[in-house]
């Protein structure tokens, strides 16, 4: 009889992390497998060899017995389309190749929004604000490959994630250079969403806009070059690329703090932000996240954690996995 074992999954438009751990309500992700997307044209390409590939690891031979993958789009119909990447699966199909007896999909972000409840605070920077109010709301979202939005009530017999696709709202531009940008981001994708420039993705889009409207040539071609060239500040328009992006993070998470009525604090996650941490902690993000004409007083108070924690995703599709 083989060891009964579960697989869990954080999939989002660049990587592909897995990881395998016992069947026993452990939260430990300590075998973890990471792969990029652009390597597999097919999802079934990488499932094909992922067994094999755990099997070598952990010599688990047999199928995982449970499985909760998270998916970097919608997540609750038959067929899994990935909004930044060319994969696609049903869960008929994946629940096939893998042999499984229990499959779950759920939203990347609802898996954030479960591992934000197991973090603690050697896994989070605070971004101003005062103390949580543990029986109010918390707002989540993060810049990766893509934007996720996550919110998390806690109840008296725990908690509710609401899994959102708030990251594809309309970019709200608060002065005269954001008009700019989304303008000219406008004739390139007809409409805005706040994904187009508070993403890895959007941090290009923000810097090759910046240069259109300058007139000038593009000098970078990848979001880490800009990054790169901002944080060594020899190159305005980099630097004027990522303070932009950072206060538009700032405007999203007060819109979001407000919307949810936050108040048990706002949580940044996502790859991206990590990468230039003390540069966002300094930025304009906690003024433009504060910045709410009449309701200054009410945004002051709320905390903003920065996560640190690399595999949320995975921690949190294993939580899941405790309440299924």
């Amino acid at each position: 009889m083989g060891t009964n074992w579960n697989l869990v999954a954080d999939i989002g438009g660049t990587n592909a992390r897995f990881s395998a751990l016992l069947d026993n309500g452990s939260l430990e992700t300590e075998h973890e497998f990471h792969h990029s997307v652009e390597e597999y044209p097919q999802f079934a390409d990488l499932i094909d060899g992922l067994l094999a590939e755990i099997a070598e690891a952990t010599g688990w031979n047999n199928a995982p017995t449970n499985i909760c993958f998270a998916v970097a789009c919608p997540a609750d119909s038959e067929e899994i389309s990935f909004t930044n990447s060319h994969w696609k699966f049903t869960k008929t199909q994946l629940k096939q190749l893998l042999g499984c007896e229990r499959l779950s999909v759920i939203n990347d972000f609802e898996a954030v929004a479960h591992g934000i409840t197991e973090l603690d605070d050697s896994d989070l920077v605070k971004v101003g604000g005062g103390d949580a109010v543990g029986t109010k709301p918390i707002g989540i979202l993060g810049a990766g490959t893509g934007l996720g939005v996550a919110g998390l009530v806690r109840h008296a017999d725990g908690y509710h994630v609401v899994d959102t696709e708030g990251g594809h709202a309309d970019y709200a531009p608060v002065d005269d250079v954001q008009s700019a940008v989304v303008n000219c981001l406008r004739e390139r994708y007809g409409r805005v969403s706040l994904e187009r420039l508070l993403s890895g993705k959007g941090i290009l889009n923000i810097y090759t806009a910046l240069c259109s409207i300058q007139g000038v040539e593009a000098e970078f071609e990848t979001p880490a070059e800009v990054v790169a060239a901002a944080l060594e500040r020899n190159d305005g328009r980099a630097l004027q690329t990522l303070n932009m992006f950072c206060e538009g993070m700032g405007s999203a998470a007060g819109n979001l703090a407000l919307t949810f009525g936050a108040k048990g604090g706002i949580y940044i996650a996502g790859g991206v932000i990590p990468r230039f941490q003390e540069f966002f902690i300094n930025s304009g993000f906690r003024s433009k996240f504060e910045d709410k004409g009449r309701f200054v007083s009410y945004l002051q108070p709320i905390p903003v954690y920065l996560v640190t924690r690399s595999n949320l995703g995975l921690l949190g599709a294993a939580k899941k996995l405790q309440q299924i």
